[in-house]
């Protein structure tokens, strides 16, 4: 039997490594366009900045070392141009020479991945884009020019980190976003501490505004505002690279992605497709996602290699679940999120904790931000969200597993998780998520949401901030009041009898007053997140910009 595999990296190279432990004597050709077929394309970003000194180190296996291990026949600068699927044979171009020979297949896996997405705006060839190894090796040169400026055009995961990267290198930086946040797999409160560190860095964040134009010194914006730029990374996003499946004949899905089963085989049953070519099915609702993540690719590639080996296959869906370092931050995210839950009619809702990444009196605990959003009534758990300097990965890794198990939000307090004062909490950062996720969905409180203030606010609810005098002095909600949570038992000839919006902190003296309050008779809504969800979010800034 031959399998041909159409690109290297992560999904091809997994099927490739996994065919061959199944089958000794499958004849496995990989054909790889570019002149590396096996690297970490995650890491390219970091030898941009020297973080990574050493190319070699992105370098995971070479073609000598795969064939000395695995006897597979892998040949870079080989690209594939057509697909007979009739006659089951490719065409293969040779980069280096343009000779173009015909190769048969008996099963044909296409990895090629996706293609960095080029605005078609004046200037733009002036532009790098950063994918594979000779992507970084240019932008590694022009680094090494030492350009006075430079703006990356695009907010997302590769842009945020290319801009961490080229600041390291003492570039002066410019991020141009067209959306009015970085990172949009987050929802706005998360989102702006994530611009607050990078403005902290000295990145000049211009979100909200496109690129129009490229010079050979500027970027000029759709807002007329121009922008130095010696160097210009375009990092806007990728798209499937559909096009040999389309000449094939085989059928792409309504994400733009070649359209496959549950084992990833495309409308032609020899033909398979994986990483991030290939449409994946959503764990949540069934649903057509494109997530092009590295942990994906190389998950579907083992299921291909099984499913041509006869082997017994489970269904893989995905979750999307992602992690991406910003100079001090680290910044994860899994399942979906709230502007998702709301154009899909979902009911939900959502809570935010700002708990220690370990137990606070033991030397060097961090405070971080969590968001978990679920559904009131079932508890089914959607998405999350972290934010913070130490411990984000694990407790967002911990939800991401919880979600693939079926578990419920309340379901979180249950978990017995490792805890030692070095490492976290008696009651860890996920199991205070599941306490609130049921004093919610039990009806024990009533909360209310960052955004909201200004309807509780119009609706007649008088404000109460239950923090200290220090506290509420150094900064609180406009039109609020302060009365101490430790002094509303004596104070409460001072309280209207309206309905009360109670804030604190971080939200847990608010629970303790809002519990206390409706016990007194009052009509008591707590503001999930506290004062300090609010003074990150850009309710906040709208505030203090007027």
């Amino acid at each position: 039997m031959r399998v041909v595999i159409v690109g290297g990296v992560a999904g091809g190279m997994s099927a490739a490594t996994r065919m061959r432990r199944l089958n000794a004597d499958a004849e496995i050709i990989v054909l790889e366009k570019s002149g590396y077929v096996s690297y970490a394309n995650c890491g390219l970003p970091y030898y941009v900045g020297g973080v990574i000194e050493d190319e070699d180190a992105l370098l995971l296996q070479t073609p000598d070392s795969l064939h000395a291990r695995f006897r597979l026949d892998v040949r870079v600068a080989s690209e594939v141009t057509s697909i007979d699927a009739e006659k089951k044979s490719v065409s293969v171009k040779n980069v280096l020479t343009g000779e173009v020979t015909k190769l048969a297949y008996d099963k044909l896996i296409l990895s090629p991945g996706a293609s960095p997405i080029v605005p078609p705006i004046p200037g733009v060839e002036r532009a790098h884009t950063l994918r594979t190894v000779e992507d970084v090796e240019r932008i590694a040169t022009s680094v090494d020019r030492k350009p006075a400026s430079a703006v990356v055009i695009g907010g997302g995961f590769i842009g945020v980190e290319i801009a961490e990267n080229l600041i390291h290198k003492g570039i002066r930086t410019s991020v141009v976003e067209a959306a009015p946040q970085v990172l949009a797999p987050l929802d706005p409160e998360m989102a702006s501490l994530v611009a607050k560190e990078m403005r902290s860095h000295g990145v000049d964040l211009h979100l909200g505004v496109a690129a129009q134009t490229i010079s050979e010194t500027s970027v000029t914006l759709t807002n007329g505002v121009e922008i130095p730029a010696e160097l210009v990374i375009l990092a806007i996003g990728v798209r499937p690279d559909t096009s040999l499946a389309k000449e094939g004949g085989l059928a792409v899905g309504e994400r733009g992605g070649i359209a496959v089963d549950e084992f990833n085989r495309t409308s032609n049953p020899d033909v398979y497709a994986i990483g991030d070519a290939a449409e994946k099915r959503d764990a949540l609702d069934g649903s057509s996602t494109l997530v092009p993540l590295a942990n994906i690719a190389n998950r579907h590639g083992r299921v291909v290699a099984d499913h041509i080996a006869g082997r017994e296959v489970r269904p893989v869906l995905t979750i999307g679940t992602a992690i991406v370092k910003v100079f001090n931050l680290a910044i994860a995210a899994t399942g979906w999120n709230e502007k998702r839950l709301a154009a899909s009619g979902r009911t939900f809702t959502s809570i935010h904790t700002h708990p220690n990444s370990h137990a606070g009196y033991y030397p060097g605990a961090k405070q971080m931000q969590l968001k978990l959003i679920f559904d009131p009534t079932t508890g089914e758990i959607f998405g999350a969200q972290g934010v913070g300097t130490d411990g984000v990965d694990k407790r967002i890794d911990v939800i991401a597993t919880a979600i693939r198990a079926g578990l419920t939000a309340p379901e979180l307090a249950d978990l017995e998780l490792a805890y030692a004062p070095p490492f976290g909490s008696a009651k860890d950062p996920v199991n205070m998520l599941g306490y609130i996720a049921e004093n919610v969905s039990t009806g024990l409180v009533k909360t209310a949401q960052w955004s909201e203030i200004d309807k509780y606010r119009e609706g007649g609810y008088q404000l109460i901030d239950v923090r200290t005098e220090s506290e509420f002095r150094a900064g609180s909600i406009p039109g609020s009041k302060n009365i101490p949570v430790d002094e509303i038992r004596a104070r409460t000839v001072e309280i209207e009898k309206k309905p009360i919006l109670v804030n604190c902190q971080v939200g847990q003296r608010g629970h303790t007053a809002t519990v206390l309050l409706n016990e007194l008779g009052f009509d008591t809504t707590n503001l999930d997140g506290g004062y300090l969800t609010w003074s990150n979010s850009p309710a906040f800034e709208i505030v203090n910009a007027n």
